[in-house]
């Protein structure tokens, strides 16, 4: 049977980490945590759980659990974040998958709550994740945001039941905050990976993204808090190329301002 580490990456989560730790010490055999030097509680309560942490200026959510996965003990990985916790189906799934190991990786849903409602479409549910994996057949990466694992060419990837729970969003002011360090955020690794804005591009993907979401996705049917996540997910990227926008008109007045006094 093949050993077990938990990794979470964590920046002042006192009211969520303990929750997320405690929900793994039954099917892992080690559980980590890389801190980005929280100024709360974070680090006395992972310390009085018994976990080891470290701590680690944040890079970007990619380049963060990568470095994570280095300070497990072993290969194979259970990736949460700290505002993740696994069902009681889903422990037991992980369980049988320890038990019998067959794939290179193994993906599950994500069930989210949302304003203390568990949300069952609007593009978030199934939300299938890679999270069980081994480190030696793939890692974090896509964008440093919104990163997902990306298993090597040929590995196997199985999906197990149950669902890893996923407090997203308390209030709809904390939904606004991240809207704006999200997009803002996008639009940087947009720009440095060379990525285009246009006016067009900025109304027909932050249109599509609240069809999809709202319409394609069911997002109806999850009430006005559905109208509501599909109406953000839709802002969130109308902010993020308008940004982009910007940051490249800057780029190219800075260039042009250069070129003058040459």
């Amino acid at each position: 049977m093949p050993k077990l580490s938990a990794v979470i990456i964590t920046l002042n989560e006192q009211d969520q980490i303990e929750r997320c730790i405690q929900s793994v010490k039954s099917v892992v055999d080690d559980i980590v945590v890389l801190d980005s030097f929280s100024s709360d509680r974070t680090e006395e309560i992972c310390k009085n759980l018994g976990v080891r942490f470290y701590q680690n200026a944040f890079t970007g959510y990619r380049d963060q659990k990568n470095l994570a996965l280095k300070y497990a003990q072993f290969d194979y990985i259970l990736s949460l974040d700290a505002d993740e916790a696994l069902s009681e189906e889903l422990k037991n799934s992980i369980l049988s998958a320890k038990n019998n190991w067959k794939y290179d990786a193994y993906k599950f849903n994500r069930y989210n709550n949302y304003c203390g409602q568990w949300i069952n479409h609007s593009n978030w549910y199934p939300d299938k994740k890679v999270r069980l994996f081994d480190r030696r057949k793939g890692d974090w990466g896509g964008l440093n945001i919104h990163e997902t694992i990306k298993i090597q060419q040929g590995s196997s990837v199985g999906f197990i039941k149950g669902d890893l729970l996923h407090w997203s969003f308390s209030s709809y002011d904390e939904h606004i905050e991240k809207v704006n360090h999200f997009s803002t955020f996008s639009a940087q690794e947009y720009f440095n990976a060379g990525k285009k804005s246009s006016i067009f591009k900025i109304l027909f993907h932050s249109n599509w993204r609240f069809f999809k979401a709202y319409i394609f996705r069911l997002g109806f049917l999850d009430g006005f808090n559905g109208f509501v996540i599909s109406s953000f997910s839709a802002y969130e990227t109308y902010l993020k190329y308008i940004k982009l926008r910007r940051l490249i008109l800057d780029k190219q007045r800075k260039i042009k301002d250069k070129n003058k006094t040459n």
